[in-house]
């Protein structure tokens, strides 16, 4: 698919770095899916893997967001890294990226635990513990959905 270019070019984020500094400074990611003509929108927390370069996230085990993913893996997100309205100036501070991927279900105990673990070790005051409650029970892991979302393109963009 041909992207357009950015209207205002000196706004653009192109260094790997500062891009990824927003995917682990975000603290939602929206995720936009769909299916024949019929869009979907959601926002979810997440956790995110440089190494993998890729976005997990969890969900109830059967709903619409499943049933989406199903027919189309295609997904394109956004995080943004809100840094407030500026006062005077009617404009606003941020940074944000949009991204394109496939999001896949993850089958595997290992998997799930892996990505659950990122959003803990992101999210929690005390990921130990919450690990230990969360994760050490096997039976709970397959009452969870857990989704990978692997960037496969990213454009970022910064506003003050």
């Amino acid at each position: 698919m041909t992207r357009y270019h950015m209207h205002k070019a000196e706004l653009e984020i192109t260094d790997p770095q500062a891009l990824e500094a927003i995917l682990l400074g975000g603290t939602y990611a929206t995720l936009a899916f769909a299916r024949g003509n019929e869009p979907y929108l959601v926002t979810l927390n997440y956790g995110y893997d440089p190494v993998e370069r890729a976005l997990y996230v969890h969900s109830a085990v059967e709903g619409l967001k499943l049933a989406f993913i199903r027919e189309n893996p295609r997904v394109c997100g956004t995080v943004i890294v809100d840094e407030g309205y500026c006062q005077g100036r009617c404009t606003h501070a941020y940074r944000s990226v949009v991204f394109w991927g496939r999001i896949e279900l993850l089958e595997t105990a290992a998997e799930k635990e892996a990505g659950l673990g990122l959003m803990i070790d992101r999210l929690e005051d005390d990921p130990a513990a919450t690990r230990r409650r969360l994760l050490a029970d096997p039976d709970r892991l397959n009452h969870v959905a857990v989704l990978k979302l692997t960037i496969e393109e990213i454009t970022g963009k910064a506003g003050q």
